[in-house]
């Protein structure tokens, strides 16, 4: 997600989870992404936020760095498909090993009702 207009909507939304490493949102995606070609609509949207809290301009790029890798392993094999997705950095996430990054993104997911049935614990 790139748009400004799809963070703020996801800003608003229920669905969020707050853990030590990150942030959680997420919504169901709007119908108006149908692809004018006929192609269907992604499985899932993903963004990425790290604000000044975070650190300067190198804490901030290893931080969403980070969460693009764990989208990677993480996020793609365990979500449930249809919604976008924001992951809000933290101070901690960059220097929080990643297996317990891993570990409060599951969380996370749990949390909200968004694990997808089938993923391993």
């Amino acid at each position: 997600m790139k748009k400004r207009a799809d963070f703020l909507r996801l800003s608003r939304a229920r669905l969020r989870s707050a853990s030590t490493g990150l942030v959680l949102q997420a919504q169901p995606m709007p119908d108006s992404l149908a692809q004018p070609d006929g192609e269907r609509r992604p499985d899932m949207r993903v963004g990425f936020t790290a604000s000044k809290k975070v650190g300067n301009a190198v804490r901030r790029n290893r931080a969403k760095r980070r969460l693009r890798a764990l989208v990677d392993t993480v996020l793609k094999e365990r979500a449930e498909p249809g919604h976008d997705y924001v992951l809000i950095a933290r101070a901690a996430t960059v220097n929080r090993d990643f297996a317990d990054l891993r570990d409060d993104l599951h969380f996370s997911l749990k949390r909200i009702g968004l694990l997808r049935q089938g993923a391993a614990e």
